[in-house]
């Protein structure tokens, strides 16, 4: 944003882009802190909380229409404690406050400007508003007056509206579900999938009208019911959806990687922002997609993605940075997009028109006046001699303009789902790289995120500055790297750190029903209420994940108050998975695991880790992947191998069958 010298606010002394991005306002801005908190309850003023992130196109409209705006910051900081979130630095304040703003409204988004009372309880709030009245939509100033006034004459009303509101929110922290007594089975997975079918474009792939988002959880349900019951409309309509989205503008065809979403039902019209957790989510599942159907459309997108990822996100030292702005020059979507005369001076007269019929190039333009380049044929993915060079010509010369700004935060657990999604795409593939980089990822975390002296983990570094507690997704995310990391590196040393961080989680965030986690941990104490995160959205829940792990984790150190946690959290919100799979779809994975519970493949011995590679690449999500040392003995499942070497078991229930010596026999029993 425009830096003015003449306004400098708090929000200078810190390091997140997005708050940076404010620290030139007129308005007094404050980070959230025990120092603004206290001020206005010294002042008796209403706090005005404005949340966004930096990759957010509507956070820097309203800023350039109302907070660069002298008058009416000078309204602001009469009458408002002012204070600034980055939404991705503190996703605890986001979701109580977004959490208010749904209860009162019914919809929310960002930027979320919220108002609270002096002891930070909520009363009135809504996401972009213009500086002039809209149908439906109060202009910002008109907003302010009206807080204003009210707080001033209706105080009282205020403080029972707040009440209630908070109350909404500490309700919302119960989980108020019925333990059902069963527990999955392979008929329910079906029906599991029958319901997220129901809301398929089989047209376009993905689910429900614009705007589209991938759902990569929801994608791999249909996965798994496709190996548990092959059911083959699960199978069609997840590489459906795949193939739409890599033909269509949410992909970027040059340089690799995926936008946010799709803003129409074809995929055509990205809203650009690219995220690192979309993007890590997204290899994942275009390799299970791999692994499933063999199609090198895929490879090619995971290693083009990759190399964005490498290029445009990565610190060199192995971790990644949190997202690029959809906006350049102040206009959304600019770097990406071209002018029909751009690229007819750009290539030669003997491929300019196919490779605009290909990319659906018009003069007129194809968005806004302007072309994205998107594809609706099925050929892989621009293969046609010549669009090679073409496509390096287009991209060597959207290099020459001003790029999007890059929110350089590292975020604990987008770092994890990166590390997650680059083990699966080893497996998929069994390129070494993809392996080193998982391993570095991990490395550099615990290099820089973890206060070694006091044992816990912090939320962001941003330019060798850490931020935050970790949350539960930073611990539940943490957990899962580490498992996948020990089963395509047979280092067991990364089951020993899941176990550990797992009890930790036990020890600081469990709630009090002995069963669900908070987000927050209990050494946490800035916020007004605690609150547990169920819903599957862009990324898995926290509690979904853990659940997960506690069964994984259960199943292998024979611990049987994790697996039966696991089950009980399974059974808490089985009617929840059943009826809205979509919104629970990281849960009905684990749910769909515990049909037939892990079928734990055991390799014995140093040498066998020579055959990873054929030992993972293999679609099997019921798998556990264990490799054990000779003479180990810290894994219960290891006892009973002692004396065995360079041996092969399947062990399932409890119950190992007799070994095996050969990789290509064992591979045939699994």
């Amino acid at each position: 944003m425009n830096a003015n010298p003449k306004h400098t606010n708090s929000l200078i002394h810190e390091t997140s882009p997005y708050l940076l991005q404010h620290a030139h306002n007129p308005v007094q801005w404050e980070p959230w802190s025990e120092k603004a908190l206290a001020l206005a309850i010294e002042k008796n003023q209403p706090i005005l909380l404005s949340i966004g992130y930096a990759a957010c196109h509507w956070c820097h409209v309203m800023e350039r229409e109302s907070f660069e705006d002298e008058t009416v910051a000078a309204f602001m900081n009469a009458h408002f404690i002012c204070i600034k979130v980055d939404r991705e630095e503190r996703p605890d304040i986001d979701h109580i406050y977004m959490d208010a703003l749904q209860a009162m409204t019914g919809s929310g988004g960002w930027p979320l400007n919220i108002f609270l009372l002096p002891d930070g309880k909520p009363f009135y709030g809504g996401t972009y508003f213009p500086p002039i009245a809209m149908p439906q939509r109060a202009s910002w100033m008109d907003v302010l007056q009206g807080v204003k006034n009210t707080f001033e004459n209706n105080y009282e009303k205020l403080i029972e509206q707040a009440n209630e509101l908070t109350n909404h929110i500490v309700r919302n922290v119960v989980v108020p579900v019925k333990a059902e007594e069963s527990l999955a089975t392979k008929e329910e997975i079906e029906i599991i999938a029958g319901r997220i079918l129901q809301q398929a474009d089989t047209q376009w792939g993905g689910f429900g009208n614009a705007p589209k988002f991938p759902q990569t959880f929801v994608l791999q349900m249909l996965f798994r019911n496709y190996d548990l019951n092959k059911h083959e409309a699960s199978l069609v309509h997840a590489i459906r959806s795949i193939d739409k989205m890599i033909q269509g503008g949410i992909y970027d065809h040059l340089a690799g990687g995926f936008a946010r979403y799709s803003t129409d039902a074809q995929w055509q019209a990205p809203h650009f922002e690219k995220m690192l957790y979309d993007n890590a989510l997204l290899i994942g599942v275009l390799a299970e997609a791999y692994q499933i159907t063999q199609k090198q459309s895929y490879k090619k997108v995971i290693e083009q993605t990759m190399h964005f990822l490498h290029s445009e996100l990565c610190n060199e030292q192995g971790a990644y940075y949190a997202a690029l702005d959809a906006d350049s020059e102040g206009v959304e979507g600019k770097f990406y997009t071209w002018s029909y005369a751009e690229i007819k001076n750009l290539l030669d007269d003997s491929i300019f028109e196919n490779f605009c019929t290909y990319y659906q190039i018009t003069e007129a333009g194809n968005w806004e006046h302007t072309n994205i380049l998107w594809t609706l044929d099925a050929m892989e993915l621009g293969m046609q001699d010549g669009f090679e060079k073409a496509r390096a010509t287009l991209l060597e010369a959207r290099a020459k303009k001003i790029r999007p700004a890059l929110d350089y935060k590292i975020i604990l657990s987008w770092n994890n789902l990166m590390i997650v999604g680059l083990c699966k795409a080893y497996e998929a593939f069994g390129n070494l790289a993809y392996k080193q980089k998982a391993i570095d990822t991990m490395r550099w975390i615990e290099e820089n995120m973890w206060n070694k002296k006091e044992n816990y983990f912090y939320h962001t570094h941003t330019k060798g500055v850490n931020k935050s507690f970790a949350f539960l997704d930073d611990y539940a995310s943490l957990i899962q790297a580490y498992i996948h990391l020990q089963e395509i590196t047979g280092d067991i040393t990364y089951l020993e750190k899941a176990k550990n961080w797992m009890q930790y989680v036990q020890a600081h965030f469990i709630a009090e029903d002995g069963l669900f986690y908070y987000f927050t941990p209990d050494y946490q104490k800035d916020i007004i209420v605690r609150k547990k995160e169920t819903y599957d959205g862009a990324q898995p829940s926290g509690n979904s994940m853990i659940c997960s792990s506690l069964y994984y984790l259960g199943t292998l150190f024979e611990n049987d108050q994790w697996t039966s946690q696991a089950e009980q959290m399974i059974r808490s919100m089985r009617k929840l998975i059943l009826q809205y799979p979509s919104a629970y779809s990281y849960w009905a994975q684990c749910f769909s695991i515990m049909t037939e519970g892990y079928q734990s493949l055991v390799a014995v011995g140093p040498s066998v880790r020579t055959d990873i590679e054929k030992l993972v690449s293999r679609f099997l999500p019921q798998k556990m992947l264990l490799f054990i040392p000779r003479n180990f003995s810290s894994i219960p499942m290891s006892l009973s191998k002692q004396g065995y070497d360079n041996q092969f078991f399947i062990c399932k229930n409890k119950t190992c069958y007799p070994p095996v010596s050969s990789l290509s026999e064992f591979l045939a029993k699994v």
